[in-house]
């Protein structure tokens, strides 16, 4: 197989990563749940993570980390966790269901929602997300990275225009996590939220928030939490306050051990392979008869992700025969960015998506190139 679906999850993981999910599963117990080895092995796993993706992400405070199961559940906790009937939220056209879905709710419950468009070349039109927000929102909410066309998002420029307002900045970063540089206090962010099996190159079910300090939410989910037993309200400190119930241990470990590799192998080092498998594959494509390849290619800072059609074929079609005939994964349909898909006009067709991982090769992507040329022939 030929895996070319890495914005759905990263298919390839560091050996450090398997041998450190194997370890936790051997060796650890139930953090905070006891004083006896097993447990306190296990809240060391997960404080050292808790310093790890605080440290990686600009955050600096290890105990404004909440771990969850993954973005989504991080981006509804942002949402649900500030926004009241009343407040303003403004967003983009470029966002997932995971963002989407979570305002439409709060929408319902009469929070005033605002989605700033695109160009027709996926681009997020930041000037209107502005006067959208000036002086009325409380919430500006966008991703950092499209995961159907690979635009990337100035989140900087967001997050200094946020900083002057006084509106939170919540960001998405399931796509860019782990490959593009991220620091909090820099760009502006006040919630961060992310996705552990992706570009960190994490276990599945990992994923968390970061939180600025001096911001509160609303937890999205209460219940055991190891301390303050006899109260009837869930603690409100920090990570307790977000961290309801067994925290996923032995996935954290691996996480972990993934930051660790990052860190090591160094995150310009992994973008810069994977931009350059994905120019190559688009060079490829791009002028193929019959072939329409989707999003902004002008910019080198871009997510890898190539997402086209082959003429009116259903994605869904081409997609299968990319996998049956030709042993290539890929992701077809709405990719569950259906704002997007309307700006783009596919929403009948769906696209074909290839995304790129560091651990590809050019002769898979050489081979990638051959099939749609092949297919947009038949």
């Amino acid at each position: 197989m030929i895996y070319l679906d890495n914005a759905a999850t990263s298919f390839w993981k560091p050996e450090s990563v398997i041998r450190a999910v194997g370890e936790a599963m051997r060796h650890s117990g139930n953090a905070g749940r006891g004083t006896h080895g097993a447990s306190l092995d296990a809240s060391r796993i997960i404080y050292e993570a808790r310093e790890k993706i605080s440290d990686f992400f600009g955050l600096g405070i290890p105990t404004q980390t909440a771990f969850a199961a993954n973005a989504t559940e991080a981006l509804n906790t942002a949402v649900k966790g500030v926004l009241k009937p009343g407040d303003r939220v403004v967003t983009t056209v470029l966002e997932h269901n995971s963002v989407l879905r979570p305002l439409y709710e709060m929408q319902a419950k009469g929070v005033e929602l605002l989605i700033a468009g695109a160009d027709q070349n996926g681009r997020p039109d930041t000037e209107q997300l502005k006067e959208m927000a000036a002086g009325k929102a409380r919430m500006v909410i966008c991703t950092h990275a499209s995961n159907l066309t690979g635009n990337l998002v100035d989140i900087a420029d967001i997050g200094a225009f946020c900083k002057r307002e006084g509106i939170l900045f919540v960001v998405d970063a399931a796509q860019t996590a782990g490959v593009f540089p991220i620091d909090m206090r820099q760009m502006g962010i006040d919630i961060l939220c992310f996705t552990g099996h992706k570009g960190l190159l994490g276990p599945q079910g990992t994923g968390g928030i970061c939180v600025r300090e001096n911001v509160t939410l609303e937890p999205l989910k209460t219940g055991g939490s190891g301390i303050r037993t006899y109260e009837k309200k869930h603690p409100r400190d920090m990570p307790t306050a977000l961290e309801a119930g067994t925290l996923n241990l032995h996935g954290i470990a691996g996480l972990s051990a993934a930051i660790d590799y990052l860190n090591e192998t160094g995150i310009e080092r992994i973008r810069a392979g994977e931009r350059m498998l994905m120019t190559r594959f688009y060079e490829g494509v791009k002028d193929i008869p019959g072939v329409k390849v989707y999003g902004d290619f002008e910019s080198n800072e871009r997510a890898a992700i190539v997402s086209l059609n082959i003429r009116d074929y259903d994605s869904a079609e081409i997609s299968d025969a990319l996998s049956e005939e030709y042993g290539i994964a890929t992701r077809p349909g709405a990719h569950c960015a259906p704002l997007m898909h309307e700006a783009l006009g596919t929403v009948e067709q769906g696209a074909v998506r290839f995304s790129f991982s560091y651990a590809n090769t050019t002769e898979e992507i050489d081979q990638a190139v051959v099939a749609v040329r092949e297919l947009a022939k038949e």
